[in-house]
């Protein structure tokens, strides 16, 4: 099993709720934010993330495609997997390395995506 701490970042509850629990059932540790701000402070407060999946779309001054561009310069061993319901960023948009996965998604989808990138690399 591997042992990936995942920050799950997305503004609505029950999203985020139901990724949570489907991650720890998959056996990854996981922190949850509603807001890039505070997955800022979860990153700023040295927990060793694996991977961030966040949504593109929520509210405050800095949305999940912003926040994905700090997370790339300030922790660039970090995976990032992007998610939205109306958004299609364009792949040059995206930070080195990110996935986009649209909405709606399944969570199978979500979980084999996060499995594959961290058992290559």
């Amino acid at each position: 099993m591997l042992q990936a701490i995942i920050l799950v970042i997305e503004d609505e509850p029950i999203i985020r709720m139901t990724v949570a629990e489907d991650l720890l059932s998959e056996g990854f540790s996981v922190f949850e934010a509603s807001n890039a701000h505070e997955a800022l402070a979860i990153l700023e407060s040295g927990e060793k993330i694996t991977a961030i999946f966040s949504d593109i779309d929520m509210p405050g001054t800095l949305d999940g495609l912003q926040l994905a561009w700090i997370v790339r310069e300030r922790w660039p061993p970090v995976h990032l997997f992007l998610t939205s319901g109306h958004k299609r960023p364009r792949v040059d948009k995206l930070p080195e390395q990110a996935c986009f996965i649209p909405k709606p998604y399944l969570h199978k989808a979500v979980i084999g995506a996060l499995r594959n990138t961290l058992e290559t690399g």
